[in-house]
């Protein structure tokens, strides 16, 4: 029996996560598709506000009700810290109404501020289904033009206006969570490309490919992976003297652009290109990647061409 589809969408207010939640539902023809406002009312209804006051008060504004604020050291930790206490107590529901759909085998889409990276427990269903997880973003001066017009289109959204500040701090939360976590972040600049990028990652197949190569051929290698579709997501270093591996995640590797800008940051920073040359030297230039592409076929033919291009390496000869 295939495994049932759980797609977790995220985002500050404005983002425009309800939009690609739904062509995403819609695309690929999952009938249950939910907003995680839904599942808070109904633990409003349950848990009463003299015992959940951050509940009570929306994502943005939880912070006011928080009692311990002199522990905090910025306005930037206790709004997020707010917003988390809001969340957690909204997770343990979205978490049930997620095992329901894999008991039953059905497949569901939910978004929502309250999908707080690291705060739910996605884990617990990775053997039952196909958790995919995503954070959406844009850049501030779009987010502010989508948060009044959002704001301006819902009779509840009058007092949000005032409130951007708190929803670009909560923005800024889920992005560093999410790239800690190793979660995908979208920059939902055009609706078709975020769904189309969000389709990718959900069709894709990956492999673990050692390389062997300088850091010269780092965009080589780069352009190779790229020009299929291709992403890596980390990087392992192999260092005789250790017993596991080194790694480090790699971020902002998902297409030629991102990645480009990821070589330019390497050419001319000369501090981390020096210690990219140690950490490759120590290693003999050998290192893996988990390689993602958009297809088995994609995959394969990215394979060969490093194989080609003489970077390929026989991952036995690294576990001798």
């Amino acid at each position: 029996m295939m495994k049932p589809y759980v797609i977790l969408i995220s985002s500050a207010s404005g983002i425009g996560k309800s939009t690609i939640a739904s062509e995403v539902a819609n695309t690929l023809g999952i009938k249950y598709l939910i907003e995680t406002d839904f599942i808070r009312a109904i633990v409003r209804g349950i848990i009463g506000s003299e015992y959940a006051p951050a509940l009570h008060k929306s994502s943005y504004n939880a912070y006011t009700t928080l009692r311990d604020t002199y522990n905090f050291k910025s306005e930037e930790e206790l709004i997020t810290a707010g917003y988390e206490e809001h969340a957690s107590f909204v997770i343990p529901a979205i978490e049930k109404v997620i095992s329901r759909c894999v008991l039953d085998n059905d497949s569901i889409v939910i978004e929502g501020v309250h999908l707080v990276p690291g705060l739910i427990n996605i884990k617990q269903f990775e053997d039952l289904a196909n958790i995919h997880f995503f954070v959406l973003t844009v850049d501030e001066k779009q987010h502010q033009e989508r948060f009044i017009q959002r704001a301006l289109a819902i009779k509840r959204g009058g007092t949000q206006i005032d409130y951007f500040k708190e929803n670009r701090i909560i923005n800024d939360a889920l992005v560093s969570q999410a790239k800690t976590l190793n979660i995908p972040v979208i920059f939902n600049n055009n609706k078709d490309t975020t769904v189309k990028k969000v389709l990718q990652y959900i069709n894709e197949v990956s492999r673990i490919v050692f390389v062997r190569h300088k850091v010269d051929d780092i965009d080589l290698e780069r352009e190779i992976i790229t020009k299929h579709g291709g992403r890596i997501t980390d990087i392992s270093y192999y260092i005789p003297e250790f017993k596991e591996p080194l790694t480090r995640i790699v971020e902002n590797y998902e297409d030629n652009t991102s990645s480009g800008k990821f070589i330019n940051v390497i050419e001319h920073e000369t501090k981390q290109k020096e210690s990219l040359g140690t950490l490759y030297e120590l290693s003999n230039n050998i290192h893996s990647h988990h390689l993602y592409a958009p297809d088995e076929n994609k995959l394969n033919d990215i394979i060969q061409e490093l194989k080609e291009n003489n970077l390929l390496y026989d991952e036995n000869l690294v576990k001798k």
